[in-house]
């Protein structure tokens, strides 16, 4: 089993940028895609980013293609979402989760999740 645990994230200014880690302690977490999703208030999970095990491929959901990046270090078996030019409608609460699944967008093919962490963005 893979533990995910987050950190980053807060309260910042609309135009600001924020950059959330989901780490490990298994080294099994280099065998995992890591997906990010975030869930408003009232509104379902959506699907943010998603990387490779080896970094080489990405994947951007619309609202998410030139503001955030998606990376990782293998070797801290740790991942990272750096989000920019932030705005309102991304106060959310940010997940990670790891799958060996193909479908990335998809949450119900992440069998672990990290325990979420709050971004607020105000203008």
């Amino acid at each position: 089993q893979v533990q995910l645990v987050q950190s980053g994230g807060g309260l910042v200014q609309a135009g600001g940028s924020l950059r959330l880690s989901c780490s490990a302690s298994d080294r099994t977490f280099s065998s995992y895609v890591i997906g990010w999703f975030r869930q408003a208030p009232g509104k379902e999970r959506e699907f943010v980013a998603a990387i490779n095990w080896n970094g080489e491929r990405t994947r951007y959901e619309e609202f998410a293609k030139g503001r955030f990046t998606v990376s990782r270090d293998n070797s801290k078996n740790t991942a990272y979402l750096q989000m920019n030019s932030l705005n309102s409608e991304d106060t959310a609460i940010y997940y990670c989760g790891a799958t060996d699944g193909s479908t990335w967008p998809d949450a119900d093919s992440y069998g672990y999740w990290g325990q979420g962490t709050p971004v607020t963005v105000s203008e």
